[in-house]
C-alpha cells in the first residue's frame, strides 16, 4: 500500500457556492455510517493547462474513459463539483449520478442501470455510503475498468455501513443523527439527518464554516434501511480498485478506511489532515486519485 502526504502537487483550488455532505448515523448503541459530501474548497487560482497527475506521469491521451461519480448519504451530485471540474478540464466525459439514498439494493440497482447506457469504458467513483453502491453496481459489467473510493466504505459480501462503521472506535457521527419518520404512497420508515449545529464538525472541518453552513441546510436525508443493508458479491474482486484515506475523518474511522483499502488490494494514498469531504476540501487529489485509475486502466 502507497501512502503519500498531503499534496502540495497542485497549487490550484476552486471555490464552489454549495454542497452537500454525507453522515454516519447510531441505532441504540450502535453507531451507523453516512456519508457526507459538499462543495469545493475557498477561491483558488485557476486550473494551469497541460497539468500532468501526482505522479508525475502524463495525463491521460486519445478517447478517454467515461467517469461515473456517485455521492453518498446527506449529500447530493453537487458534492463533487470541484472535481467535476477539474475532470472535464482534463477531457473527462462525467455522469454524476443522483444516488436514491433509499436501500442498498435499490440504489445499486438504479446506479447500475446507468451503467447499462455507457457504451464505452467506465471508471465508477464512490464517497462514503456511495462506496457500498458501487460495490455492488458494478457487478457484471465489463464496461467498468476501475473502481475509485473516496473515503468510502468498500464492504465485503454481507457486510453493511453500519456494521463497518463500528469495527474501530473514533467515528464523532453517532451523537449527531436527528431521525425523522417519513411517509410515502404505499409505506414509510426513518430517514437520518446530520444534527446542522454539529455538521461541520464531524464531517468537513477543513471547509469554510459559510460552505459548511450550506451543506448542512441542504443535506438529504438517507433511510435508515439503506446503512444497514447487507452487501453482496463485491465489484472489488475481480476490478481492480483505488482508495483515498481521508486521514482525519470523523465519520468513517482512518484506521476502518485503511483496513478496507488493504482488504480491497487498492492502489491507496492518504491525505493526512483531510475531512470525511475530503473531495469538497481536497478536489485535485480526488481527481489525481481517478486519472491515475484511468490512465493504469486505459
Amino acid at each position: 500500500m502507497l501512502e503519500t502526504p498531503p499534496s502540495a502537487a497542485h497549487p490550484h483550488r476552486w471555490a464552489r457556492k454549495r454542497a452537500t455532505l454525507p453522515a454516519v448515523l447510531a441505532v441504540a448503541a450502535l453507531l451507523v455510517p453516512a456519508v457526507a459530501s459538499a462543495s469545493a474548497a475557498p477561491a483558488n487560482p485557476p486550473i494551469p493547462a497541460g497539468r500532468q497527475s501526482a505522479a508525475g506521469a502524463p495525463r491521460h491521451h486519445g478517447p478517454k474513459p467515461t467517469v461515473v461519480l456517485v455521492h453518498g448519504a446527506f449529500a447530493d451530485s453537487s458534492s463533487w463539483n470541484g472535481v467535476i471540474t477539474r475532470l472535464e478540464h482534463d477531457g473527462y466525459p462525467v455522469i454524476a449520478a443522483a444516488n436514491p439514498l433509499r436501500g442498498l439494493d435499490s440504489d445499486s440497482a438504479y446506479v447500475s442501470s446507468i451503467l447499462s447506457t455507457i457504451p464505452g469504458p467506465v471508471i465508477l467513483v464512490g464517497h462514503s455510503y456511495g462506496g457500498a453502491v458501487i460495490t455492488n453496481a458494478a457487478v457484471g459489467h465489463a464496461n467498468v475498468k476501475a473502481l475509485v473510493y473516496i473515503a468510502a466504505f468498500a464492504p465485503d459480501q454481507g457486510e453493511s455501513a453500519l456494521g463497518l462503521t463500528g469495527m474501530n472506535p473514533g467515528s464523532q457521527l453517532g451523537a449527531a443523527l436527528v431521525v425523522r419518520p417519513y411517509s410515502v404512497t404505499g409505506g414509510g420508515g426513518e430517514d437520518g439527518y446530520v444534527d446542522q449545529t454539529k455538521f461541520r464538525a464531524v464531517f468537513a472541518a477543513d471547509v469554510p464554516a459559510s460552505t459548511a453552513d450550506l451543506m448542512a441546510a441542504e443535506q438529504r436525508p438517507v433511510a435508515l434501511a439503506a446503512l444497514q443493508g447487507a452487501s453482496g458479491v463485491p465489484a472489488w474482486k475481480t476490478i481492480p480498485s483505488w482508495y483515498l484515506v481521508a486521514g482525519a475523518n470523523q465519520a468513517i474511522p482512518a484506521a476502518t478506511e485503511k483496513f478496507m483499502a488493504k482488504r480491497a488490494g487498492a492502489h491507496t494514498v492518504v491525505v493526512p489532515n483531510a475531512s470525511h469531504a475530503v473531495m469538497v476540501s481536497h478536489p485535485d487529489r480526488a481527481e489525481d486519485l481517478i486519472v491515475e485509475a484511468a490512465d493504469a486502466t486505459g
